[in-house]
């Protein structure tokens, strides 16, 4: 799969940590950025993700800050952008199983290095269910 990967400055480290983990999954990802742990805008980098993603270029994206609050806000004002906070491995399996979420988003604050390859494995080891679920689906896009 091909992952657009972004964060803010809070997230910068714990990106390092998931761009290897995809790596070592066989994933391939790209780095949108920051480039470093200086302080930056969260916006900047959830609309690259997610502009890469509704475009078509990235299979899904991957954002973090903080609280992962941020981004998810942000990537979301993306028309056909699905963006998911998940807490946990069971919001991330949710996420792409019932809203087919197409960016994950999370915390780097709140979430440790373990926990956070457990969000992901569970993200990568779901799939959409569709149903009664696509026609929710349907209800979101296009909105406005």
């Amino acid at each position: 799969m091909n992952i657009a990967v972004g964060s803010d400055h809070a997230g910068y480290e714990m990106k390092k940590h998931v761009l290897a983990w995809l790596e070592r999954h066989g994933h391939k990802a790209e780095d949108m950025g920051p480039y470093s742990d200086e302080s930056v805008d969260y916006p900047d980098y959830a609309r690259k993700v997610a502009g890469a993603v509704a475009e078509g270029r990235f299979d899904q994206g991957i954002l973090m800050c903080g609280t992962g609050i941020g981004v998810s806000i942000a990537a979301n004002k993306v028309n056909g952008v699905r963006a998911a906070l998940a807490c946990s491995p069971e919001f991330a399996a949710l996420a792409r199983q019932h809203n087919n979420a197409n960016v994950l988003c999370f915390s780097a604050r709140f979430n440790d290095t373990s926990t956070a390859e457990k969000i992901l494995e569970s993200w990568f080891g779901s799939e959409f269910e569709g149903g009664r679920h696509q026609r929710r689906i349907d209800k979101i896009e296009p909105c406005c």
